[in-house]
């Protein structure tokens, strides 16, 4: 049998074909739930389970991560700007880059470990055991059950996590800048002085495309799954990668055309 033939362009084509593919499905994953998001059936329980699993079952993890990212943050900063007699800038300093940067990501980042991984694993194991054939048999398309639920979910929960985020960021910085010889009240006075609510609300408009990349790259990643377990366990990790990888590049991206 003869061996096929090597091409220099192989390693080049054979990541551009799979982002292409990726990409594609993808776009056609969205298409279909826009097309089908007002028709019936409405998975309203469904939808209202995602939410608790996506939103209310984050918050105490999104809650303690930011709170230790902010206090990380304010332990760096303090000694820093105690060099310089500087510590009426820790509170700004840290009030701006979790409002806008580390709260958001943060929350996106929470949700596609914790939550896209879920996601992916629960859809990939319906595609290898041929739940979806028999949802389509139940005349219930899987759209309408599986992704526009989680679409919903995504875009509704993730400005709510980094809502919790930022303030939970905040609170650390302030109880690890008292540690550091950083008065309250100077703390508390340079974040309302230099951190607007515009700050905020730019850092929360940025969620909702996170949680919709996540909630598309589970279900596309999901809906491809073969080989059985080993699929599975692939499906969630590319789920988790890929999840990651597009909400820091979104959140650059955004952070360029806001700042």
């Amino acid at each position: 049998m003869a061996a096929k033939p090597f091409s220099i362009w192989s390693p080049i084509t054979i990541p551009v074909m799979q982002f292409l593919n990726f990409t594609g499905e993808v776009g056609i994953i969205l298409g279909d739930a826009i097309r089908r998001c007002l028709k019936r059936p409405f998975e309203l329980e469904e939808t209202v389970n995602q939410m608790a699993f996506l939103g209310v079952n984050s918050v105490p993890i999104v809650a303690l991560t930011g709170f230790f990212s902010g206090a990380v943050l304010s332990l760096y900063l303090s000694q820093l700007m105690n060099t310089y007699h500087a510590t009426n800038f820790v509170g700004a300093t840290i009030g701006l880059t979790v409002t806008r940067e580390i709260g958001p990501v943060i929350a996106g980042i929470m949700v596609a470990a914790r939550c896209g991984s879920a996601m992916a694993a629960q859809i990939g194991t319906m595609a290898v055991t041929e739940q979806m054939d028999a949802l389509k048999m139940l005349s219930v398309h899987p759209t309408n059950y599986l992704i526009i639920p989680r679409i919903i979910a995504g875009i509704t929960m993730l400005p709510v996590l980094a809502l919790v985020c930022m303030w939970s960021g905040v609170l650390g910085g302030l109880i690890i800048g008292g540690t550091e010889h950083v008065p309250y009240a100077v703390f508390m006075h340079s974040v309302i002085h230099y951190v607007s609510p515009e700050d905020m609300l730019k850092g929360i408009v940025k969620t909702p495309f996170f949680g919709l990349i996540i909630a598309l790259v589970a279900s596309q990643q999901g809906m491809r799954t073969k080989d059985g377990a080993v699929g599975v366990g692939r499906s969630t990790t590319n789920t988790v990668v890929i999840s990651m990888v597009l909400v820091y590049v979104t959140n650059f991206l955004m952070a360029r055309m806001m700042y």
